[in-house]
């Protein structure tokens, strides 16, 4: 190609060299999704974070309520229980600065192993032998009796004690009177007083004799160092018979106890290591039970012998008892406390089921499109996961923190081992239902799942027989995890079962409502008969959970309801009816009390009686048994028992004496007398020699005056008995009187104080000086003198339920209830959301062909009330079978606070209250979350269109 000369021609530059590319990086898939759904992220890790919150707290709750229980049980019972006392005789050149020594060696050795309360620790020396003030001048209750004398040597009684008057004793002289320091109440009450020389009598050739040199006040009498050290801070208060005195404790130095063996010829040197009963746990109970048994007979007493040099050291303590007590009460609660929590687990694995379900509905269009577009099953499994162990691993760990911060206890182990369980559930969850997504389509009602659900009932018949063989509550069984759960697999084979049963009932309620004019009612029985595919199936999972629930929550009631009738009637047969007096040996009811007690408001029947515990039983073969004789009024004795559940006769069998008068006394005779009646008529003898025939008018197993006899009992009617035992005629004896009704006992009480004690069996100045002794030492009498006790049902019942242990199971019961229904309605909320869009879409439908809001709102309830229906009725009915299949097995002595006979039995109401709480809740929540949201979404679904 030419051009004209002088013509440049256009060369095309050359291209720039390209920039280098930069590699592409796709969007972190977690990040991505999070923030393209950040509140279904936020609801996921709060559901995470409470689930792991309940599952570690469980655990820890029912470890706090065992360590408290046990603390509360020990600390109750005093330091003279809780104790481990060492003694050993008074050694030649004993001294306070001695004790002291060895207090601080036994500290070292023993402080190691056993937690002690250092703030009780008392030693001293101690004379066994309590001598008598024989001086004129002391105060003398009565003729025949004089004021007694203790004498001890304690450390640290100035610290403990201020001194009023003189001062503190020192050591003894060689030759002369003891000196001692007494309590300025008992100096007062007793008239003493400083410089006084006490006149004990002589022991041999050496006079007794102590001198007081001080007075003192006790700073806190209620302070647990005084315990088992006498009468320390007043005079006390000594009955026997008609016979009163008083009686206290004097304190010598501590080089005075060379002398103080002198006196008392039975000196004891004593070191009291109280346990600290805020130390003990109940996982160590069998650890501290050993360590108390090395020292009081093992290797402990040895290595404590070989540091002092001490041979005679004893080291005695009820510790171990206590604590066999305690370990087989713990053992017995913890199997009735664990069913609670099984429950709510029950529930809360529902629960995690369908918010994956609801997850893998939400995004099975994005799933399938991942795996269209070539993602494999394994790569978008991965990111499943990872995007779960994002949102839920946090909110795991903030809830295992919050658990273990919130409820401290040293054992950590269970709930972080639950709590990681839990986690791993809830990441696992939604992967898991998400590869489902790849499975082969399965035609419904296959095999696969009757052959789940059949084993389902063989594993809950396995464990309901294994339940009723070995029983659940017994001391020394421990939580045995396939018992504790026999009542929540019932739960699930009631739901399994409902599942089957509830589309078809449902569908044919459909059927019925479809021939009737409206429509509202038919189109929301045929929703809730059908799943969002329009199967005749719907899920499981709502109906597992509510019927879970209200399982747990009637079973638990029924417990508490069944330990409360039956802790009632436990009171009401160790009293012998509702109120009951007993009066000692020696003494009398008169008739002015048994009368008007009789007559009090709310007496319904009443009874005076004797009951001779010595008499003997005197069969017609002569061949002879120890018996009680019980003597009693028959026809209100058989209407007490008749009240009270045990020993009931019908009166005239006991009013009316074949013979006549001269004739065999009717009698009632106890079960174990029954082998000796058929060879004749017995005989019945008193100590006092009289002796009646009697004749045979019932056998009964028990009575109200001995509802748990140790021995054989015989009961008459008082009138035929009166002809034949004259020591009953003459003086109409009664020693016990029994009353049913609601009986206000603080009002028999005056009545005894008036009518008994006034009438000169004893003096109403000795009633008031028990009365004031009561007072301060913190506790009361009532005035009675000892042996005068009024029993009260009412009374008992308060004494039995406050026993920690069942407090510490009832709670778990309740947290446990509240618990499963939160989670039950949560379950109810998530199948809505679930069934939301496909609702939404209908409801929309129906809107632009004229429903108004209130016809939606009727639909979404009948869409939803045959589920909550069918879960409540049906829980009920499961929990009324769990209980009737069950019941037998448990024993409820532990939450009782007494060994009882009476076992589980089905009742309607505990069970119907929370089941019909919970439906009511449960409805509530439906109502609440179709007006917040389903208007939003239905007018969403106006303007959008038909999106589907």
């Amino acid at each position: 190609m030419t051009t004209k000369a002088g013509t440049t021609v256009p060369t095309s530059a050359p291209p720039p060299a390209p920039e280098p590319a930069r590699a592409h990086r796709p969007a972190p898939w977690v990040r991505t999704r999070l923030r393209a759904m950040p509140l279904a992220a936020l609801l996921t890790a709060a559901l995470a974070l409470v689930t792991v919150f309940l599952a570690a707290a469980f655990p820890r709750i029912a470890d706090r309520n065992a360590d408290s229980a046990l603390q509360e049980f020990t600390r109750g019972l005093g330091t003279n229980v809780t104790n481990l006392e060492v003694t050993s005789g008074l050694a030649p050149g004993d001294d306070g600065a001695a004790l002291e020594a060895l207090q601080r060696k036994f500290d070292a050795q023993i402080g190691r192993q056993l937690p002690l309360s250092a703030s009780a620790e008392v030693h001293g020396t101690r004379i066994k032998t309590e001598r008598k003030m024989f001086n004129p001048g002391f105060t003398r209750l009565s003729d025949r009796a004089v004021p007694g004398l203790g004498l001890f040597y304690l450390h640290g009684l100035a610290d403990r004690a201020t001194l009023t008057a003189g001062t503190w004793p020192g050591p003894a002289p060689v030759d002369g009177p003891l000196p001692i320091a007494l309590s300025q109440q008992a100096a007062e009450a007793i008239n003493i007083k400083v410089g006084d020389v006490i006149e004990s009598g002589t022991d041999g050739p050496v006079a007794l004799r102590t001198t007081v040199t001080g007075l003192y006040r006790v700073n806190d009498p209620q302070d647990p160092f005084w315990e088992g050290l006498g009468c320390p801070s007043r005079a006390c208060l000594g009955v026997k018979g008609e016979d009163a005195w008083y009686w206290t404790s004097g304190f010598v130095d501590g080089g005075s106890l060379t002398a103080l063996a002198r006196w008392g010829s039975s000196g004891q040197n004593f070191w009291r290591l109280p346990v600290d009963p805020g130390s003990l746990r109940a996982d160590e109970l069998d650890h501290t039970r050993e360590v108390l048994g090395s020292y009081t007979a093992g290797p402990g007493m040895t290595a404590l012998i070989d540091a002092t040099l001490r041979a005679d050291l004893h080291a005695t303590s009820l510790m171990p008892d206590v604590l066999a007590r305690a370990t087989a009460r713990y053992q017995a609660a913890a199997p009735l406390g664990a069913i609670g929590p099984a429950g709510v687990a029950g529930v809360a694995v529902v629960v995690l089921c369908l918010a994956a379900a609801l997850s893998t509905d939400r995004r099975t269009a994005e799933i399938r499109l991942l795996q269209a577009r070539g993602g494999s099953r394994t790569g978008v499994l991965l990111r499943l996961l990872g995007e779960g162990a994002v949102t839920v691993l946090p909110a795991a760990v903030l809830g295992t923190a919050l658990a273990l911060v919130l409820l401290p206890t040293p054992r950590w182990g269970t709930p972080v081992l639950l709590a990681l369980a839990v986690t791993l559930l809830a990441i696992l969850v939604f992967p898991v239902r998400a590869a489902l997504l790849w499975a082969r389509p399965r035609a419904a009602g296959g095999w696969r799942r009757m052959v789940g659900e059949l084993a389902v009932l063989a594993v809950t018949a396995a464990a309901v027989a294994e339940v009723r063989r070995r029983g659940v509550g017994h001391p020394g069984s421990g939580v045995d995890p396939l018992l504790v759960a026999a009542p929540l697999l019932l739960a699930v084979s009631g739901g399994l079962l409902l599942a089957r049963i509830e589309p078809v009932v449902v569908g044919w309620l459909a059927a019925l409502a479809g021939r009737g004019r409206g429509l509202v009612g038919f189109l929301g029985l045929v929703r809730a008969a059908r799943d969002n595919s329009g199967r005749r199936r719907p899920s499981a999972l709502p109906l597992l959970a509510l019927l879970i629930a209200v399982t747990a929550t009637g079973f638990g009631a029924t417990v508490l309801d069944t330990v409360d009738h039956s802790r009632a009637r436990a009171a009401r047969l160790s009293t012998g009816g509702d109120v009951s007096v007993s009066v000692p040996l020696y003494a009398n009811l008169p008739e002015a009390f048994t009368k008007t007690a009789g007559e009090l408001p709310g007496v319904r029947a009443a009874t005076g009686a004797w009951i001779e515990e010595r008499a003997t039983f005197v069969g017609a073969d002569r061949e002879t048994a120890e018996a009680v004789l019980v003597v009693v009024e028959p026809e209100a004795y058989a209407e007490i028992s008749r009240t009270v559940g045990v020993g009931g006769y019908d009166p005239a069998r006991l009013t009316a004496a074949p013979g006549g008068k001269d004739g065999p006394v009717p009698a009632l005779f106890s079960r174990d007398l029954a082998a000796h009646l058929d060879s004749g008529a017995p005989q019945v003898r008193t100590p006092s020699g009289s002796q009646m025939a009697t004749s045979v008018a019932g056998i009964v197993t028990a009575t109200p005056a001995f509802p748990d006899p140790g021995k054989p009992f015989v009961v008459v009617p008082a009138g035929p008995a009166a002809e034949h035992l004259p020591e009953l005629k003459r003086s109409n004896r009664v020693n016990k009187w029994f009353a049913v009704g609601d009986v206000d006992p603080d009002r028999v009480r005056a009545l005894l104080r008036e009518r008994a004690i006034g009438s000169g069996e004893l003096l109403g100045r000795v009633a008031k000086l028990i009365d004031a002794e009561a007072t301060a030492a913190g506790k009361t009498t009532a005035g009675l003198p000892p042996g005068y006790v009024v029993h009260s049902s009412r009374e008992k019942i308060a004494e039995l339920a406050g026993d920690p242990v069942q407090h510490a199971a009832g709670r778990l019961f309740w947290y446990s209830g509240f618990a499963a229904a939160g989670f039950a309605l949560l379950a109810v909320l998530l199948t809505l959301l679930r069934a939301a869009p496909d609702r939404t879409a209908v409801l929309a439908r129906l809107r632009t062909m004229g429903l108004r809001p209130r016809q939606g709102l009727v639909l979404i309830i009948a869409e939803a009330l045959p589920q909550t229906l069918a879960a409540a009725v049906g829980g009920g009915l499961v929990a009324l079978a769990a209980v009737a299949l069950l019941g037998g097995a448990f024993d409820l002595s532990a939450l009782v606070g007494a060994t009882v006979g009476e076992t589980l039995a089905p009742a309607v109401l505990p069970v119907l209250l929370p089941t019909a709480g919970l439906a009511l809740v449960v409805g509530l929540g439906v109502v609440l979350e179709t007006l917040v949201a389903g208007r939003r979404q239905i007018a969403t679904e106006l303007r959008a269109g038909e999106r589907q």
